[in-house]
């Protein structure tokens, strides 16, 4: 077979690709994996019961677009947590994942610019369906700098005109992955500003949205409600995986405008790849208990403290405001993660697998992402070896 693929050109994905940058590396130590964010928490005490007593339902199809209990309760939740009312049966849609879901919806909810490509606005580092969506739906993908300066969010207003006018969907993760940072109403209030200003759509990325230390962080769908925005300007995904837990659920939900859902849901009818109906179940008891979110929250919350208290001489250091990663300066990201292999054995993430180079200068490159998701002795342990390795610190 001769040419090439559509996809061949993609960059190594970032586990693959630090597989291979440690490959032959010896571990200074007993391996911990701090670079991949896969919760190490005990999922919801009940969830085997409720998965046994509903497996019949692996016997038929699952409902495409979400059994109406599990809608039900979706939108019960948003109201409980962002204040805003919808309809679950045409503004909510169940996805298997979000990274399902983002994906279809940068197929179906990309819009032709006219005679020039349209751009995907994205912020740089990023989650990578964001840049692979943008690639399959043929349009320009935006790679915008979310750094300190910018309290690791993009500053997207910063864009020239042009840009901005063919400018289909712009992403917001918030909280942000890797560095923790929160979209405040005024940010997303500007953002709203903005795309009603160049017609386009924002896809806001909320899966850390449950897991925080002070304040509850604002919603997108909740912003646009208090500017009584256009609901068709915007959808927000949302998942388990991290606010229970529950990352192999592969369980999640898109919520916004009822125009946008239906063409999702229209994608989905040929394309998508629909929920068991006995995970969907399992997903209602969840999404309906709080006090499992409560209990897990107060866990990263202890992380939080443990390393601000740890990192504490390191001004550089910055503890993220949410989620469950540390985003620490170091001289060359590579070059210190396989340095921490093989002095302690601990595996993190070069801080520019997770993004590209922008005008000669790459965001994420002074960078090493560190997943606190272990038990908090050994992650406590880990984060002083970390400290010391990389910035020389040694306990009196």
């Amino acid at each position: 077979m001769t040419g090439q693929f559509r996809f061949s050109d993609l960059p190594e994905y970032a586990f693959p690709r630090l597989r291979r940058l440690l490959d032959g590396v010896p571990p200074g130590g007993p391996a911990r994996h701090l670079s991949i964010g896969e919760p190490k928490h005990e999922m919801p005490p009940f969830l085997a019961d409720h998965l046994a007593a509903a497996v019949a339902g692996f016997a038929k199809y699952p409902n495409n677009n979400g059994i109406p209990e599990l809608l039900e309760v979706i939108g019960n939740w948003l109201k409980r947590r962002f204040q805003t009312d919808v309809d679950p049966e045409s503004q909510v849609m169940v996805l298997n994942g979000t990274r399902e879901g983002l994906f279809n919806a940068v197929l179906a909810l990309t819009s032709d610019a006219g005679p020039q490509r349209p751009a995907i606005l994205i912020p740089n580092p990023f989650y990578q369906v964001y840049a692979v969506g943008a690639l399959a739906a043929q349009a320009d993908p935006i790679f915008v700098n979310a750094t300190k300066d910018t309290g690791f969010l993009p500053d997207y207003a910063s864009l020239p005109e042009d840009i901005l006018d063919r400018t289909a969907i712009a992403f917001v993760c918030t909280p942000s992955n890797p560095q923790g940072a929160i979209a405040s109403v005024e940010y997303l209030s500007d953002l709203i500003d903005l795309a009603e200003k160049h017609d386009f759509i924002i896809f806001s990325d909320e899966c850390y949205s449950e897991i925080y230390s002070g304040t509850p962080p604002p919603g997108l769908l909740e912003v646009m409600k208090l500017k009584s925005a256009d609901p068709n300007r915007g959808l927000v995904f949302h998942s388990l995986s991290k606010r229970s837990n529950l990352p192999g659920l592969r369980s999640g939900f898109v919520a916004g405008g009822a125009e946008l859902i239906s063409e999702l849901k229209r994608l989905r009818a040929y394309a998508g790849a629909p929920l068991p109906e006995p995970i969907q179940s399992v997903s209602a008891a969840v999404w309906a208990d709080e006090a499992h979110v409560k209990e897990n929250r107060a866990r990263y919350q202890r992380k939080y403290k443990m390393a601000q208290d740890i990192f504490a001489s390191q001004a550089d250091v910055t503890i993220p405001e949410a989620g469950f990663f540390l985003w620490l300066p170091v001289p060359n990201g590579e070059d210190e993660t396989i340095k921490i292999w093989r002095e302690t054995g601990i595996r993190v993430l070069p801080g520019s697998y997770l993004s590209r180079k922008q005008d000669g200068t790459d965001p994420g490159e002074a960078y090493i992402r560190v997943a606190m998701v272990a038990e908090e002795t050994s992650l406590e342990e880990s984060l002083i070896n970390l400290r010391d390795t990389i910035y020389g610190v040694q306990e009196a």
